[in-house]
């Protein structure tokens, strides 16, 4: 999916040059072929400066790579680092290749300025790569930074065969300075601890993190791997000791149950369902685009898909005593997590208690996250996946389940996560007016092409594709597809699972859990030089979305779920003299 994943075919091609590449001349300029292992230094530095003098460097999305530095160093006796220092300084002295500072490879994150990347305290640049490969548009989200985030998705990267062709690649060593700050953190930073993250993500918010994948590579897996399920964070992600760890039960007959992670895994039957989680605000870019609201500017990509696996809410419930009686005036579960901020004050939301109960609502304390412990950024050791609810109420690093007649009185269960009229105002909003939400309206987005693409007619044929879930565990059974900005429209096919593999088994009815993906191809319309692609997905209520943002504004920029419309250009075809 991500760099080299098409790389089945990668030892196909062996040594590479420029003349078997044919890279175009706008490219080879900017991407002179710099060293091999066998070349001498005097030669890689001049290679180097031909490249550095002859390119027209700048400065493109650094932002893609915040939060990636490797926490390597932290912690560490101060002998030990004294120790690696000097290693470093070795290192440098020792390379027969220039010293690179991040600055210089941060420039390099295109064909035209050349493609640099790290590896390990190396400096490569794929350009060539870049430009024959078929998996090159997925290759450039490395461009500029490091690649071990990438290449740790995969195992197939971890080959003697694929590290012998990158050797090829290297022009230089990241200096000393460089490769030392990729190795610090701050420790009163009370987001110093924070896991790393995967530098393909859209960052919409550092402290707390929050961020998204690309579009383009949403749909590429039904499946989303962990690294790559969008992360929404209200706070620093909590350092849970599991030795320590401990799960409190309140508000039933039997009293307190503690559990630990151990008690969940032996004491209950373990479940496993495929899920998508949306965030409220997922599409909120949209609705700026109307009229500002508060709120993170979330592109299309805040839904994931993924394998959760856990004991279920019921049966803990049922072992802590819940019963017929406790249902008489017992209305809500409320959940608390072990984030917090400097009050002390914890995260918190809550569901109904008929839909934590249900057998049907497969409501799970999951442990396991596509066959995993869950990452800490989703929520290690433990939290609540509450299949068909938006994102705020699956409450991450429980720490607490409390069976109430009242709603979790948290402030994003009061306050915030709330739909209101478009009239309303936030001088006349009331929160206490508008019910918490809690199963999300149905959806659907385009994944490629992307909006403001240059498309050549000479394809003959359009591609488009892309997502579409509804909750409270209604199937998504159609997505309607137009070309030509609504005119005329043709019906997506739909899929539950990657290309090449078996199909998930129908859900029961109301128990459609996970998204569809969805692909369409289309002739270009005659003679049009500019498309707008439309979508929309349709329920097995026969909910359908709305056709335009403005009716649906909000102050907040939640449940946005219009039709989603890109725009694209049609290249011609050049004529043959």
């Amino acid at each position: 999916m991500l760099l080299l994943r098409r790389c089945t075919s990668l030892t196909r091609f062996g040594p590479l040059n420029p003349q078997r590449l044919q890279v175009p001349p706008a490219v080879t300029s900017c991407a002179v072929r710099l060293c091999s292992s066998s070349s001498s230094s005097s030669e890689d530095q001049r290679s180097y400066q031909r490249v550095t003098t002859s390119s027209s460097f700048r400065y493109g999305l650094a932002g893609l790579l915040a939060g990636t530095g490797a926490v390597l160093a932290y912690g560490l006796h101060q002998h030990k680092a004294e120790r690696e220092d000097v290693g470093m300084q070795a290192r440098e002295k020792s390379s027969p290749l220039p010293i690179i500072s991040q600055e210089e490879v941060t420039k390099h994150r295109s064909l035209e300025d050349g493609v640099w990347v790290t590896y390990k305290g190396g400096v490569y640049d794929i350009t060539e790569f870049v430009a024959m490969h078929p998996g090159g548009d997925k290759i450039l989200l490395a461009a500029g930074g490091s690649l071990e985030p990438f290449w740790s998705l995969y195992a197939v990267h971890n080959q003697e065969h694929v590290l012998e062709i990158l050797s090829e690649y290297k022009v230089g060593v990241l200096n000393l300075e460089d490769l030392k700050k990729q190795q610090s953190v701050k420790s009163s930073d009370p987001y110093s601890s924070d896991p790393e993250r995967h530098p393909a993500l859209r960052i919409n918010s550092l402290k707390p993190f929050n961020a998204e994948p690309p579009p383009e590579i949403v749909s590429d897996s039904y499946i989303t791997p962990s690294a790559l399920f969008f992360k929404r964070n209200h706070l620093p992600v909590p350092q849970v000791d599991l030795a320590s760890y401990q799960l409190h039960v309140e508000g039933l007959p039997g009293g307190v149950l503690t559990l630990s992670l151990e008690d969940l895994k032996t004491r209950f039957p373990k479940h496993t369902i495929t899920a998508t989680l949306q965030c409220a605000g997922n599409r909120r870019s949209e609705m700026n685009k109307v009229k500002q609201v508060k709120g993170l500017n979330w592109g299309i990509a805040a839904i994931s898909n993924a394998k959760w696996s856990g004991a279920r809410l019921r049966d803990v419930l049922l072992a802590a005593g819940y019963g017929p009686d406790v249902a008489q005036w017992a209305c809500h579960v409320q959940f608390e997590g072990l984030d917090k901020d400097v009050t002390g004050t914890t995260y918190g939301a809550s569901i109904p208690l008929n839909k934590a109960v249900s057998e049907e609502g497969d409501v799970l304390l999951a442990y396991e996250m596509n066959g995993e412990d869950i990452p800490p950024d989703h929520g290690f050791p433990v939290r609540v996946v509450v299949p068909g609810v938006v994102g705020a109420r699956n409450v991450k690093w429980l720490g607490k389940i409390i069976v109430s007649a009242e709603e979790s009185s948290s402030h994003w269960q009061q306050n915030d996560y709330k739909g209101f009229s478009p009239g309303t105002d936030w001088d006349t909003v009331d929160f206490k007016s508008a019910p918490a939400i809690q199963e999300l309206p149905i959806q659907s987005a385009i994944t490629t092409p992307a909006d403001g693409a240059v498309l050549d007619r000479s394809d003959e044929t359009l591609t488009v594709k892309g997502y579409a879930w509804s909750g409270g565990g209604r199937e998504v059974v159609r997505v309607d597809v137009s070309v030509d900005g609504g005119k005329t429209w043709q019906v997506a096919q739909l899929r539950s699972s990657d290309k090449g593999q078996s199909p998930e088994p129908s859900p029961p009815p109301g128990r459609a859990w996970a998204w569809k993906l969805w692909e369409v191809s289309a002739p270009f319309p005659a003679d049009a030089q500019e498309l707008e692609i439309i979508s929309k997905a349709v329920d097995n209520s026969y909910n359908i979305q709305p056709d335009t943002i403005a009716p649906i504004w909000n102050l907040r920029g939640v449940l946005s779920n219009a039709w989603h419309r890109v725009k694209v250009r049609v290249r011609e075809e050049e004529s043959e003299d």
